[in-house]
């Protein structure tokens, strides 16, 4: 009945209120798959990752990493995105983009 409803309730919609809520796919993981069992079925390169650190192995320890011969860059791909920088970047853009709305919102007041 509501077709951008699977967006809102993953919390990946472009409507999230509010406006600082940026979608953090580590966080979400954690909360929703604590053990890591959703990810270590569909992702076998993460089965001996420690559930500590199967939503973000590239912090796996190097001592434990080598105990389990894992290596973040061949076994995994390393990070695309730092998820603190992108996260700052979008509230920054976020910020910009009410700050602009309201500077038009007081210039179209003003005018007859």
């Amino acid at each position: 009945s509501n077709v951008a409803g699977w967006q809102w309730v993953a919390g990946s919609g472009a409507d999230a209120a509010p406006y600082f809520r940026v979608f953090n796919p580590v966080r979400q993981g954690e909360k929703y798959d604590p053990h890591g069992y959703y990810v270590k079925q569909w992702v076998p390169e993460l089965a001996q990752v420690p559930a500590k650190y199967v939503h973000q192995p590239w912090a796996l320890p190097a001592g434990l990493a080598a105990e389990i011969d894992f290596q973040c860059g061949r076994d995994y791909p390393q990070p695309f995105v730092d998820l603190g920088e992108s996260r700052q970047r979008a509230l920054a853009a976020y910020q910009a983009l009410r700050a602009s709305r309201a500077t038009n919102n007081a210039a179209s007041a003003r005018s007859p």
